[in-house]
């Protein structure tokens, strides 16, 4: 056994990955050989390390963001690059194949599974690439949630229909009220690749924004999407709650303050309109008055601290 093999495999043996045979071949090894026994000993001392410190659970917001900014950049890839790595170095896969056969065995248990799958759907059960979820249905785990295919209102009413993939295309129907259509209401509005799926979420939303996680959504949408409309339409929803409600104030003046679309920003400053006596507008108001870029956006602010009364 090879050093290079060893130092490349360190790792996952202080994580206890290594199969029985490989740990055992790289345990006889390190006893016979002075640096590989090193570089073992500064792994476990960086390992026990590591462990002394606790772990940050990311926010809500971090995990649906990275979501959005994977499926986006997954859509824009260059297709293609796994079966050229394959083609074009078989041996290096071959090898880590031959030194790990724990993944040969997952390899082989999961080809079997399939197989069974496969074969359980064609006799068991007739084929079928979509389903309709109505009635008492329970509204589907995020987790299972692959993404929003599309969503439609009926027009003159109240019920709309939502398509979803999981391992196939689901849809399902309901009211606005109907809990199982908020939650996919609020999956599509933070988790969506497709913006136009993304816009009509939101734009359903925008009617119930007294719903605490509806709000959230609509902030969320406002702070992070990627398309200035769906921004708007969050802004659409929020307007009625700037002087009321901290949050929503704080970003709308972010909105304000920092979005890159000029729509969005004399949106927002009109929105703060009802609240420009507040401290914190104030200030953002005197900010963008001395020295913002957009001759509009300073204009407005200096109109709306004039209005004011003077502060003793």
């Amino acid at each position: 056994m090879k050093c290079e093999w060893v130092r490349e495999n360190i790792t996952l043996h202080v994580y206890g990955e290594l199969a029985d045979d490989a740990r055992h071949e790289l345990e006889q090894h390190v006893a016979r050989c002075a640096d590989c026994a090193a570089e073992l000993k500064a792994e476990q001392e960086f390992h026990d390390l590591l462990s002394r410190e606790g772990v940050a659970e990311p926010t809500a917001n971090l995990v649906a963001a990275s979501r959005m900014r994977l499926q986006e950049a997954l859509e824009t890839a260059e297709q293609g690059g796994f079966w050229r790595r394959l083609a074009f170095d078989p041996a290096t896969w071959l090898r880590q194949v031959r030194f790990s056969p724990a993944l040969a065995s997952v390899i082989l248990i999961l080809g079997f599974a399939g197989g069974v799958g496969t074969s359980y759907k064609v006799f068991i059960h007739q084929p079928s690439s979509s389903a309709t979820v109505t009635g008492t249905a329970p509204a589907p785990a995020e987790a299972s949630i692959t993404g929003i295919q599309s969503i439609t209102q009926e027009p003159g009413t109240n019920q709309i229909a939502i398509k979803y993939n999981t391992v196939s295309t689901l849809e399902t129907q309901g009211s606005l009220n109907d809990q199982r259509i908020q939650q996919l209401l609020l999956f599509a509005a933070r988790n969506n690749y497709n913006s136009g799926v993304r816009m009509d979420s939101v734009d359903l939303l925008t009617q119930k924004p007294d719903v605490t996680q509806v709000r959230d959504a609509l902030i969320y949408a406002l702070r992070y999407d990627t398309n200035p409309g769906v921004r708007l339409k969050a802004l659409d929803g929020l307007g009625s709650f700037v002087k009321d409600d901290v949050r929503v104030r704080d970003a709308v003046l972010e909105a304000l303050v920092n979005d890159s679309n000029p729509g969005v920003r004399t949106e927002a400053l009109r929105l703060i309109e009802p609240a420009k006596a507040d401290g914190s507008v104030r200030g953002v108001l005197m900010t963008l008055a001395a020295k913002d870029q957009s001759q509009y956006i300073k204009s407005q602010a200096r109109t709306m601290l004039a209005q004011l009364p003077e502060i003793d």
